[in-house]
């Protein structure tokens, strides 16, 4: 089958002019309940988008609660796995939709989760496989979130285990990977250097500091990484237009930490 429709969707959430792209999922309903941020869904998306986000992620529920009649576009990928935090399981993740039912709710792309680690790891990584698979059928980008957890992990943000995490993603076939950031630029560039797809970090818990997530965003964009998937540092921000700005001043502009920082300023 021929690739062009994975690279029109490709083109969808990634930034034409800089090959990087600034994504912020909105799967956490699911995982943690309806939290600040991702109540009203029409309302969060309009400020990413406005803000420049080139693509969201959420489950498939919520794709209607998105439609906002106007605005900037905006790419969607949609999540295939979940579990909940109320599971004595939950970092065992489960497929709940396929990418034939994506491809009909009008997906740009669609992401699996997948827990290294976990004493579940090989179901998750046989469905990674069915769906990368799958994508590679209908011409879908697929999305892979990878992290290490489980009883041998000492520390999933070691270097050692998030490049081995990131070739995991990219041996099975994502197109992109996403992965824990490292803390520096100089650890974080051997993650980008073992993985020849696209790379992007995550968020992680809520922080404080904005400063410390711009730090963040820059020192991976540094080490080759082609930008975020940032959720509650994002709609959880006093001003998820203004964060997003920020990171685009960063990841798109190629704009130092202080120019950026300069963004939120008044926000």
């Amino acid at each position: 089958m021929s690739n062009i429709g994975k690279l029109i969707r490709f083109e969808r959430i990634f930034n034409r002019g800089t090959g990087k792209t600034i994504i912020v999922p909105m799967d956490h309903g699911i995982s943690v309940g309806p939290i600040n941020g991702v109540i009203d869904m029409k309302q969060t998306i309009q400020h990413v988008a406005m803000g420049g986000a080139n693509a969201i992620v959420e489950h498939k529920g919520l794709v209607g609660e998105g439609l906002r009649g106007k605005g900037p576009d905006i790419g969607l990928i949609i999540h295939l796995s979940a579990s909940t935090s109320l599971s004595p399981y939950p970092n065992a993740k489960t497929l709940v939709c396929t990418v034939e039912e994506a491809i009909k709710l009008g997906a740009d792309a669609v992401s699996v989760h997948v827990n290294l680690g976990d004493e579940d790891e090989k179901e998750m990584l046989r469905d990674f496989g069915n769906i990368s698979r799958d994508c590679r059928t209908w011409g879908m980008p697929l999305l892979a979130m990878i992290y290490a957890r489980g009883e041998k992990i000492k520390d999933g943000f070691h270097k050692d285990v998030v490049k081995h995490s990131a070739r995991v993603g990219f041996e099975m076939g994502a197109d992109i990977v996403k992965v824990p950031y490292t803390g520096s630029p100089e650890s974080f560039q051997e993650v980008t250097d073992g993985c020849s797809v696209p790379v992007v970090i995550a968020g992680g818990e809520k922080m404080d500091s904005d400063k410390d997530i711009l730090e963040m965003v820059k020192g991976s964009v540094d080490a080759g990484g082609a930008g975020v998937s940032i959720g509650r540092n994002v709609f959880q921000h006093r001003n998820p237009q203004r964060m997003v700005e920020a990171m685009s001043a960063i990841i798109h502009r190629g704009l130092g930490l202080d120019d950026a920082l300069k963004i939120l300023k008044n926000a």
